[in-house]
């Protein structure tokens, strides 16, 4: 039997053998997924919520941490600050835009598919990630799913003030030192308060480049400050403002790692690479005013990003290109986007409950990208390639639901999206317009108050876009998903236990070629609509206050995902070929015991994660014998220790405690992947004022 099994099959016994009290309780979940507040049992789609307390004790710093806490979540990274998020089995590097969207409170930190800013999760209330489409609320962007940072709110009834600071050791590394404060100051009482938050993170890089004299070289040098000012003059309106400046600077900024904790520089081992510098600001407006039955909100964003980073590759033996193709390239990108959503929903007790609106978007990206290529033993020196791209979009939306009884809700979502885009390539412009309509139907019935199952269906969908070098464009691709679920808050609400199954029909699958163009001598990328895939998976979360001390929990994805038809010539793809980036089965194990020592409140937690190996199949890079490519399976364990000395508390860490040294990404022949952190080992202070 899988450890999964036997997890689920302890819990669902020892449950049925326990007794419990009231005071074991679990406090309820309130979400914002359906852009209102309601509880988590009550939403009908499969998410993930984490209070922020957990998502400290669990050591989430980014995305990728975040992933490996969510079954059926997955990343591409290149270095620090830039992922590509994939979830549910819909997973590839291709397109211009998103498969998931991300969110810090109204604000979107999804630019383009390759421009997803990093943050930091500090000062959180919670994260939710919403499994499967999320089109009719979140838009195009979130085709596979969305991720939503919820941070503190300003208290204007009291000062608050706390800070901390953590002293690492990474395992055949430097030290990582981190210094965090939180500040909340009432400026009117009840009425106008600020909230300051920010972290400075310093060193603690491990991978080296031996040939370039340089040691420890992926450090980070990062600052992260948010600052959020809430007036709420009357019990009706509420002003919110937010601004966050983030920085990071490494000198070995990509990523790529061999097993020995080096990076290998294509063309010339000794070249010192362009450095990873990445920041980005971001100012949002938030108004809402609350009527007698509904709520007026209109949220505008402001988002200047830019990125400066290197990319090297080398096509190995195990390659088509037998190793004789590599480069480097020194890539600037600068991105703007303004954001101006307006949208009302009801907040009366009837069985009528509703959310609708508009938004618009207006993207401007600049890029350019300097590069050496060999291949074979000739080295060129390429004309710079330089694109400008632009994306202006719209889109109305417009979800409901009744309650028919006073057990059985009907609901329906609908979006329209509108996307006017325009690239320049140095040579061509071009420009096209991609829109869809995106429905979404669901229903649910309340077996009692705690106990819910629904059903939902939900479409979601990603632009078109073009190719550089005169390639022909590609359109859109989707997804329609169909999903059933149940939810339950059981045994005097001290089990919370959420399962559900789904199938994907995913169409016009996006996929990435690499080709070779003689006119211009050289490789380009080429995406193409390669044809269809399907999604078939089963995921569940069960949490269990055991007792007033013990908490335990466990969460899990299976996922069979295939190519179902190819349509395209020269195709990455066969029907047969398992999409990229999916793992099949994923799990965590938590433990949460809390007790006392000499009469201070404690804590001791473990969190194990497993992720089975992900691939990634490209037969314009492979031939047969040599496919799929594959990462590593993936077995981390963390822990932590607490003890509350009232004002300030101290904790010991550690993360990948057993020190796996894993491949996190398939990307291995071309020597573009990333690995798994050593073993960490710290001690944190956390101080209140």
């Amino acid at each position: 039997m899988k450890p999964k099994s036997i997890a689920l099959t302890a819990l669902a016994m020892a449950i049925s053998q326990q007794g419990f009290a009231n005071d074991n309780a679990m406090e309820e979940i309130i979400v914002t997924a359906q852009k209102r507040e309601q509880r988590l049992i009550e939403v009908p789609i499969s998410m993930t919520a984490i209070s922020g307390e957990d998502i400290a004790q669990k050591g989430v710093q980014n995305l990728q941490d975040l992933s490996f806490n969510v079954p059926g979540m997955s990343l591409r990274e290149d270095g620090p600050g830039s992922y590509l998020i994939f979830m549910r089995g819909l997973a590839n590097t291709d397109s211009a835009g998103a498969l998931v969207g991300v969110y810090i409170d109204e604000m979107p930190m999804t630019l383009t598919g390759y421009d997803q800013l990093d943050m930091r999760p500090l000062d959180l209330e919670r994260v939710e990630v919403l499994k499967g489409p999320q089109g009719t609320l979140y838009g195009q962007g979130s085709i596979a799913g969305t991720v939503k940072y919820v941070t503190a709110a300003p208290d204007a009834t009291e000062f608050k003030a706390k800070a901390a600071f953590s002293l690492a050791d990474v395992d055949g590394g430097e030290s990582h030192k981190t210094a965090t404060a939180v500040v909340n100051v009432p400026i009117i009482e009840d009425e106008l308060a600020v909230r300051l938050a920010a972290t400075v993170e310093r060193d603690g890089g491990w991978q080296d480049q031996p040939e370039a004299g340089i040691e420890d070289g992926n450090f980070q040098d990062l600052e992260h400050i948010r600052l959020r000012a809430l007036w709420t003059p009357n019990d009706r309106l509420a002003v919110n403002t937010t601004f966050i400046s983030h920085s990071n600077y490494s000198q070995l900024g990509l990523g790529y790692e061999q097993p020995d904790r080096t990076i290998d520089v294509s063309i010339d081992p000794a070249r010192v690479l362009a450095p990873k510098d990445y920041n980005y600001r971001i100012a949002n407006l938030t108004v809402s005013y609350d009527f007698e039955s509904f709520q007026l909100l209109s949220t505008s964003t402001h988002v200047a990003h830019t990125h400066r980073y290197p990319f090297t590759y080398l096509g190995t033996e195990a390659t088509i290109h037998g190793g004789n193709l590599a480069g480097i390239s020194d890539i600037r990108a600068e991105v703007e986007q303004i954001t101006q959503e307006v949208r009302l929903s009801s907040t009366s007790d009837g069985p009528f409950n509703w959310t609708g609106g508009f938004s618009m978007q207006k993207l401007d990206r600049d890029f350019v990208s300097y590069r050496d290529l060999r291949y074979f033993d000739a080295v060129f020196t390429l004309d710079p390639f330089v694109s400008q791209d632009i994306s202006e979009n719209f889109a109305v939306f417009a979800d409901a639901s009744y309650q028919i009884t006073d057990k059985l809700e009907l609901g329906l979502g609908l979006r329209y999206f509108e996307d006017d885009r325009e690239t320049f390539d140095g040579d061509r412009t071009l420009t096209d317009t991609f829109d869809s309509v995106d429905p979404r139907l669901y229903l649910s019935y309340a077996l009692d108050d705690d106990m819910n199952i629904y059903a939902n269906i939900a479409k979601g969908f990603r632009s078109g876009g073009f190719n550089a070098a005169g390639l022909p464009s590609y359109e859109p691709e989707s997804v329609y998903n169909y999903e059933i679920g149940y939810k339950a808050a059981l045994v005097d609400n001290t089990v919370n236990l959420q399962l559900a199954a789904y199938y994907s029909d995913y169409q016009d699958m996006l996929r990435r070629a690499l080709l070779f163009i003689p006119e211009i001598n050289t490789f380009q990328e080429l995406t193409s609509n390669i044809g269809n895939a399907e999604v078939k998976g089963f995921e569940g979360a069960i949490a269990w206050n055991v007792n007033e001390h013990l908490s335990l929990d466990t969460s899990f994805s299976w996922i069979d995902s295939e190519v179902t038809s190819v349509d395209a010539q020269d195709a990455t793809n066969k029907a047969g070929d398992p999409t990229d980036y999916v793992p099949e089965l994923s799990y965590t194990l938590g433990l949460n015991y809390q007790f006392e020592i000499a009469g201070q409140e404690s804590y001791v937690r473990f969190d194990y994660s497993y992720r089975d190996e992900v691939s990634y199949v490209d037969r314009s890079s492979f031939t047969d014998e040599n496919l799929p490519q594959l990462s590593d399976k993936l077995s981390l364990l963390n822990a932590r220790m607490g003890i509350d000395f009232g004002r300030y508390d101290i904790e010991l860490f550690a993360t990948n405690l057993t020190n796996q040294n894993k491949y996190i990404d398939p990307y291995i022949a071309w020597k573009n992947a990333n690995r798994t952190k050593p073993r960490t080992l710290g001690i944190k202070f956390n101080i209140d004022f």
